[in-house]
């Protein structure tokens, strides 16, 4: 049983992290946190565990097969070179970094030192990711041309926490938070985006909490990413255009939304297939955030831990790299061409 430190248990590592790793079998032996409720959640969910003040201490833990980063995104840059230095396999949340140059320095840092590093883009292991993946793969829309995804919520009060406080310098703010996990199903789903045109605004919060990127793909496909706070009306996760059909998936997380027209009708399904007035089904593809752990595990025991990981981390650099870029357009307002760190 892989045996794992987790750093930092908020809600992404209690409540993400902690289900994930426990359904793929591995063993979360210590846990760190300076907050007292959270020291005393980790204990009574985790029977055993280890509780320690911070990460300096977990890496001092006897036995760690791998050390998972949990933490608010503006210090995994640093935390992730003082894993890298420990020798310990890394799993560090997304953003891998709060910009492309420092994430690519990292990465190179950790292949330097041959260890494995790879980035927690847990939203690619959704069921709805995998059927959208399925659909273009099996070209049940013809062609595709453009892809439409939204994460959009009501907010009208805002959360009061780092995300929504802090600087995007500090790691705050919608676009590494949320367009982290729309640029990279993006890619994923039509490769490397070329172009970026952008609008970005804070309307209620000190950092931004209303984005929209047009990113225009290598392969041609523009998409359209949209994270807001402010949709009293979400739009539905996903709309993919194509030559022959549109794929579109209302349904998503159990998060609200209005269309229940476009709502599955069992769970069996993850979307629906339209040809004008015509519409069919499509079925719900098999897939869980664990698999990624689960990925993990098996890179850990190979030849290649590296090769093998489920993520490249310079995955992460181009997708910071797309934000970079969109943050660039917005304030410029103009199109910016995606400039990628090297390997």
């Amino acid at each position: 049983m892989t045996r794992v430190g987790l750093a930092g248990y908020g809600f992404a590592g209690r409540d993400i992290h902690r289900p994930a790793l426990l359904e793929a079998g591995c063993d979360v032996v210590a846990v760190s946190t300076r907050n007292p409720e959270r020291a005393d959640a980790a204990r009574e969910d985790l029977p055993g565990v280890e509780v320690v003040a911070d990460l300096g201490a977990l890496l001092e833990v006897p036995g760690l097969d791998l050390l998972v980063l949990a933490t608010p995104s503006g210090g995994h840059a640093e935390q992730v070179r003082s894993v890298v230095d420990a020798g310990l396999p890394c799993v560090v949340d997304k953003p891998l970094a709060v910009d492309a140059v420092t994430a690519a320095d990292v990465v190179r840092h950790a292949a330097d030192a041959g260890v494995p590093l790879t980035v927690f883009q847990n939203r690619r292991y959704d069921a709805e990711q995998a059927t959208v993946a399925r659909v273009v793969t099996d070209g049940l829309v013809g062609t595709a041309f453009r892809y439409e995804m939204r994460w959009e919520r009501w907010r009208p009060v805002p959360k009061d926490r780092w995300r929504e406080n802090l600087s995007p310098a500090e790691g705050g703010g919608i676009l590494l938070d949320l367009h982290t996990h729309l640029v990279d199903a993006a890619v994923q789903l039509f490769g490397s985006v070329a172009t970026v045109f952008a609008t970005v605004t804070a309307r209620t919060t000190p950092a931004e909490d209303d984005a929209f990127l047009v990113c225009r793909h290598s392969s041609g496909v523009v998409s359209h990413l949209g994270a807001t706070s402010l949709s009293g009306a979400p739009g539905p996760r996903v709309r993919l255009l194509g030559t022959e059909a549109a794929y579109v998936l209302a349904d998503f997380s159990g998060e609200f939304h209005p269309w229940s027209g476009q709502a599955d009708t069992d769970a069996a399904q993850a979307g629906w297939l339209y040809r004008g007035d015509v519409r069919e089904p499509v079925e719900r593809a098999s897939s869980t955030q664990a698999d990624l752990y689960r990925s993990v595990v098996t890179a850990l025991a190979s030849e290649d831990p590296q090769g093998a990981m489920p993520v490249d981390p310079w995955d992460a650099v181009h997708t910071l790299a797309v934000i970079d870029a969109a943050r660039i357009s917005a304030a410029g307002e103009r199109v910016v061409v995606v400039d990628t760190p090297q390997r």
